[in-house]
C-alpha cells in the first residue's frame, strides 16, 4: 500500500482512491487514473482501512463503522486527510493529499490581494470553490503569512486537521473536531474564550457554525472559512439562505457589517499540460459592496463592482482573471469559454463586411 501511495504522491496525485474490486486510483493533475492492474479484495481493503486508523478503540469498532474521518502520515510519503466509507457492503477508502510544507501565496499563482486579504485585523473571510480546487491550499497559505509576519494567537478548527503549522511569529493552536472538541461551533465559541486573534473555521456547515462565526468577527476576531459555491457572488446569497427566512433581513445586515472578503478558486490545466493553474474571483467588500449586499434587490449591480474595483481595491471576477491568463497564454482559450461566465467576451470580433465597388473602364 505505502509502495504505491508514495509512487502516486511523487506524479502529483492529489487524491487516492482505494476499493474493494478495483484497482488503485489516483487523481493527477485533475483526471482520474488507474495505478495498479490488480484488483482489491474486500479483505484487502479492511486491512488497509484498518492500518490508516489512528488508535486500537476505532480499530476495535471497523465492523460498525459507515462513515470515518481521520488523518494520516508517513515519513517518506506524505499526509493524509482520510475518509473511510461503505458502499456494497464493503470498504472504500478516500484520500487527499497534504503537503508537508505550508504553501505561499506567491507559490500557489494567486493574486497579490489574497496576502492583503490575510492582514485584516478582523471580519470574515471565506474561500469558496469546487471541492479539490485547492481551498485548503489558500487558507493554510493565509495562515502562514499571518503566522510569519505578526504576533498573534491563532486558533485552527479542523475536522481533520491537515496542514501543520509551527509557531513562528504567531502562536498557533491545533484543535480536531472529535478529538480536541466537539463540533466547528462549539470550538469557536470556545475560542472567543481563549484570547484568539485570528481563527479558521475548516467549513461554513451550516446555520450554527456560521452564526457562532460571525458572532466571532462581531468581536474583533479575524474570522477565516470555507464554502463549496459556484462563484464569489452566490457566496452572500448561501449564506443567508442557511437561516431561517424570519432571521435572513437580519443576516444581511451582520453580513454586510462583518464580511470582509470573499475568495473564489478553480484549478484549470495549463496550457502547456504541465499541471493546473488557479483562477480567482475575489471580492473585498468596500462601502458600495456592503450597501449591495444588504439589499437583496441590488445582487444584480455586485458583478459590475467587482470589476470596477479591479484598480483601486485588487478585486476582480472571474472572466477578468481567465482573460488576462489567456492572454499570458497561460491557459487556452477553449478552456476558458468552458469556464467563463460570459462566454462571449472571448469570442473573436466579428469581421464587418464591406462592400466594394468594380471598377470600370471605358473601351476607347
Amino acid at each position: 500500500m505505502e509502495h504505491v501511495i508514495k509512487a502516486a504522491v511523487a506524479r502529483g496525485a492529489s487524491d487516492l482512491h482505494v476499493k474493494a474490486g478495483d484497482v488503485f486510483r489516483a487523481r493527477i493533475d485533475g483526471e482520474f487514473q488507474p495505478l495498479t492492474k490488480r484488483r482489491l479484495t474486500p479483505e484487502q481493503t479492511k486491512a488497509i482501512a484498518m492500518r490508516l486508523m489512528p488508535n486500537e478503540a476505532d480499530r476495535e469498532r471497523i465492523d460498525s463503522i459507515r462513515d470515518f474521518d481521520c488523518s494520516w502520515g508517513a515519513p517518506g510519503i506524505g499526509r493524509f486527510r482520510v475518509n473511510i466509507l461503505r458502499q456494497r457492503s464493503s470498504f472504500m477508502i478516500v484520500m487527499r493529499a497534504i503537503p508537508f510544507d505550508v504553501p505561499t501565496v506567491e507559490k500557489l499563482g494567486l493574486p497579490p490581494i489574497v496576502s492583503k486579504i490575510a492582514e485584516a485585523e478582523r471580519g470574515l473571510v471565506v474561500v469558496t470553490g469546487p471541492a479539490g480546487n485547492g481551498k485548503s491550499s489558500t487558507i493554510a497559505a493565509m495562515i502562514s503569512q499571518i503566522n510569519a509576519t505578526s504576533n498573534k494567537h491563532i486558533v485552527t478548527l479542523e475536522n481533520p486537521i491537515e496542514f501543520l503549522h509551527r509557531d513562528v511569529q504567531s502562536s498557533v493552536t491545533q484543535r480536531e473536531v472529535g478529538v480536541d472538541t466537539d463540533g466547528l461551533a462549539v470550538g469557536v465559541r470556545a475560542a472567543l474564550r481563549q484570547d484568539a486573534d485570528v481563527i479558521f473555521v475548516s467549513e461554513l456547515l451550516d446555520h450554527d457554525v456560521v452564526n457562532a462565526a460571525m458572532q466571532a468577527a462581531e468581536m474583533g476576531s479575524l474570522v477565516i472559512s470555507s464554502m463549496h459555491t459556484g462563484d464569489a457572488t452566490s457566496t452572500i446569497s448561501r449564506i443567508v439562505s442557511m437561516f431561517p427566512p424570519e432571521e435572513q433581513e437580519l443576516t444581511r445586515l451582520r453580513l454586510a457589517d462583518n464580511l470582509h472578503a470573499v475568495v473564489f478558486q478553480r484549478l484549470l490545466p495549463r496550457a502547456d499540460g504541465e499541471g493546473r493553474v488557479p483562477v480567482v474571483e475575489v471580492v473585498v467588500c468596500t462601502p458600495e459592496i456592503r450597501a449591495v449586499v444588504k439589499d437583496r434587490t441590488r445582487a444584480g449591480e455586485l458583478q459590475g463592482l467587482i470589476e470596477a474595483g479591479s484598480e483601486e481595491h485588487g478585486m476582480q471576477s472571474l472572466d477578468q482573471h481567465l482573460r488576462k491568463l489567456v492572454e499570458a497564454n497561460v491557459i487556452a482559450q477553449e478552456t476558458a469559454v468552458a469556464t467563463a461566465r460570459d462566454p462571449s467576451v472571448f469570442e473573436p470580433p466579428r469581421k464587418s463586411r464591406r462592400t466594394t465597388k468594380k471598377k470600370t473602364t471605358k473601351s476607347t
